[in-house]
């Protein structure tokens, strides 16, 4: 599948990749979506939410796993819980009536710069 750069065997691996990071991100909104389910279940007491919960983490994991085939574990699982911490403090400043402050828009921005550096660093293998 390896090839030297500009054969079809590199960009069929280019467009593996690209693949692999589309399932990453849409693992990390996965994770908000579990990670809010799991706030609306009240421990588990709600049925609705606990069932989305499950759907959710499994959904998540499921496209995680699929990508560590791909990526490296490090840059991959950063973005992922960054997308689901980022995803989750923001949907909760803007639907559950969290409280919002400069330093948690702050610490947001620092995730994603912080992703955004490890993704620099490579993510590949």
């Amino acid at each position: 599948m390896f090839g030297p750069p500009g054969s079809r065997a590199a960009g069929a691996d280019r467009q593996s990749r690209r693949m692999a990071w589309l399932m990453v991100i849409c693992a990390g909104l996965l994770e908000t979506g579990f990670a809010v389910c799991l706030k609306k279940s009240d421990s588990f007491s709600r049925i609705l939410p606990t069932v989305g919960f499950a759907l959710f983490a499994l959904g998540s994991f499921g496209l995680l796993t699929l990508a560590l085939r791909r990526l490296e574990v490090g840059p991959a699982y950063a973005v992922w819980t960054g997308i689901g911490a980022a995803g989750t403090v923001i949907y909760g400043m803007a639907f559950l009536d969290e409280s919002v402050s400069m330093l948690k828009i702050i610490g947001i921005a620092l995730i994603v710069a912080g992703v955004a550096a490890l993704n620099l660093a490579g993510g590949t293998h």
